[in-house]
């Protein structure tokens, strides 16, 4: 069986997806398309259902319902032949403590009839150092960077990475997304989930905003943050009794806040206010407040972001949520 995108191909097509646990739902009727050679991200909160999507696009999970065709073929049809072309980080991998750097890579690499040198992955993964080291003397970032260098060993053309840097401190994050550019630049797909939102701003050339085991939104980051036509987001916070003495209503028709399409959002701690031109809607803010005799708490702006559209999208915080 072949699959067709809009483009004429596509390395993963997902229609119609559904799976429950119990009383849960964890995916709810989603639909994906992914294109060779594309980093795809699967951005939302805990719970939203990424991984149990991952899952059984990787043939580890059987869905209820829906078609899940990867690489134009299905598992039922190919599913030995996939497992060949396929390279699998899961959110948890759980190694052999006692093997070393070298051993874990050779193991690995004997479950494919053709794959990359050994030498090559460890290079690739920064593990020259450690290639003698074992798996329990390794760091976080170190364990991570072994787990990709698994997923790799078999030379696939389909890479799956869920949440494949939570738990490491930034400087190992950032470790593993320099080599998930590199892995990139071959030319591979790439099938990445996470909750973090700067990490898919970096790596993913589309993205599905994920929540409730549906797909949200679906476009390229920087189209996605544009849809709020905002060129910034205010954020100012009052004094606490004095929060209920000013609306949303009021604050969207503040100037420079008025072309925005996202409309001003009241957080725990004050307001989120997009605005499409920041020199006429902050004076035009601070003199609203004044003319309210609202006393200004904090007041700063940051450029807007995925997790701003999350937020449009399902009225909380990807982070919170």
């Amino acid at each position: 069986m072949t699959a067709s995108a809009p483009d004429g191909s596509s390395a993963l097509l997902v229609r119609g997806l559904r799976k429950r646990y119990d009383d849960v739902v964890a995916v709810d009727g989603l639909d994906l398309d992914v294109r060779p050679g594309e980093c795809f991200g699967l951005l939302g909160p805990n719970g939203a259902g990424k991984t149990t999507t991952i899952e059984i696009c990787e043939g580890l999970t059987e869905p209820d319902a829906g078609e899940v065709i990867v690489l134009g073929r299905t598992w039922a049809e190919s599913g030995r032949d996939l497992r060949e072309r396929l390279g699998i980080q899961l959110q948890e991998t759980q190694l052999a403590e006692k093997l070393t750097v070298l051993e874990t890579l050779r193991l690995f690499r004997s479950f494919y009839a053709r794959g990359r040198a050994v030498d090559d992955v460890i290079a690739l993964v920064r593990l020259e150092e450690k290639r003698r080291a074992r798996v329990s003397a390794l760091s976080g970032g170190q364990k991570q960077r072994l787990a990709l260098g698994c997923a790799l060993v078999g030379d696939p053309d389909l890479v799956f990475l869920d949440e494949p840097t939570t738990g490491l401190d930034p400087q190992a994050r950032r470790q593993v997304w320099d080599l998930v550019e590199q892995l990139k630049a071959t030319g591979r797909t790439i099938v990445l989930t996470t909750h973090y939102m700067e990490e898919a701003e970096r790596l993913c050339d589309r993205v599905a905003i994920v929540d409730h085991g549906r797909v949200m939104a679906l476009d390229t980051p920087r189209r996605l943050v544009a849809g709020l036509g905002a060129d910034q987001i205010v954020f100012f916070s009052v004094a606490e009794d004095a929060v209920p003495r000013i609306t949303a209503d009021a604050l969207a028709a503040i100037a420079g806040a008025a072309g925005a399409t996202q409309p001003a959002r009241a957080t725990d701690g004050g307001w989120e206010l997009p605005v499409t031109a920041t020199h006429e809607a902050i004076p035009a803010l601070l003199a609203e407040l004044e003319r309210r005799a609202l006393p200004l708490a904090e007041l700063r702006t940051h450029l807007p972001t995925l997790e701003d559209v999350f937020v449009s999208l399902t009225g909380r915080a990807l982070r919170d949520a």
